[in-house]
């Protein structure tokens, strides 16, 4: 019985302590721009019913909180399901999911899936196959309890590295949006709201209130940051180091590469496509 209450205790003690830190010393480089984030791209309407995404990592349990955190202050009504998908997790990583949840005092809604199951002999493309499947899943299931928006935890450093590795490896201009609408749900929506917090401060709140999150619970690939083949991890891998060293030598280099995408000016880009996919070039009115 007492262990029982201690544990409790335990739990509501971290908790608090994680609350207590976005108000304080995380105030600015957490609360602060992710309320930026949903003021500047227009994230949150009145009544929205937002499906947090979570999937384990230290990303989304901290987007979980911050919305905790914007409940209790924001001036405009809007409702939230934490939404966690099991797509065939081990017990163990299940059970992490679980404690974490119970320890940081939100109410997770569990449904699982056999994803992993279902793409595991696939040779081809697995990991794309994966997250198109995952996706597809939390919107279904976002939707089947009403709400009209799903929330998923990418912050500066994914939208950045985004960016690059487009360019690099892809041939192309392109980047992670801040939201977006679903073209399979009709009605509902996609939305980024840690669009401009650093993952160095993430990685700091997480340790700050000696918190321990999965960093990968893929079947595929145990030991990168997300799902991803083993080479698009190695890029990725490559692409923020290679930002590391730049913005060593210069500190406004991250900074220009977030930008690069909102200062496009057509007349000097060769070639460009509209929203329809139909390419336009410079030739084309010369």
């Amino acid at each position: 019985m007492n262990r029982i209450s201690d544990e409790a205790s335990v739990r509501t003690d971290a908790a608090e302590k994680a609350e207590e830190s976005l108000r304080k010393k995380f105030r600015l480089s957490l609360f602060s721009k992710f309320t930026k984030g949903i003021k500047e791209y227009d994230l949150i309407q009145a009544n929205d019913k937002i499906a947090v995404c979570m999937s384990g990592g230290k990303d989304s349990f901290l987007l979980a909180k911050l919305f905790q955190e914007l409940q209790l202050h924001n001036k405009v009504p809007f409702a939230l399901e934490f939404l966690v998908m099991d797509p065939g997790y081990s017990h163990a990583n299940r059970e992490a999911i679980e404690n974490n949840a119970a320890r940081l005092n939100i109410p997770v809604h569990i449904f699982e899936t056999d994803i992993f199951g279902s793409v595991f002999r696939i040779e081809k493309s697995p990991c794309y196959i994966c997250a198109r499947m995952r996706r597809g899943h939390l919107y279904h299931q976002a939707r089947d309890l009403g709400c009209n928006k799903i929330a998923l935890g990418h912050h500066y450093d994914d939208v950045i590295e985004t960016i690059l590795m487009g360019m690099l490896y892809g041939g192309q201009v392109q980047t992670m949006m801040p939201k977006l609408k679903s073209a399979n749900f009709e009605g509902m929506e996609l939305i980024r709201p840690m669009y401009l917090i650093r993952e160095k401060d993430i990685t700091a709140w997480r340790d700050y209130n000696d918190l321990s999150f999965l960093q990968c619970a893929c079947k595929f690939t145990e030991n990168c940051a997300s799902c991803e083949t083993k080479e698009s991890a190695s890029k990725r891998k490559k692409v923020k180091e290679l930002i590391a060293v730049l913005a060593g030598e210069d500190p406004e280099i991250e900074q220009n590469i977030f930008k690069s995408v909102e200062n496009v000016t057509l007349k000097t880009v060769i070639a460009y496509k509209d929203e329809a996919g139909v390419k336009h070039r410079f030739t084309d009115d010369y």
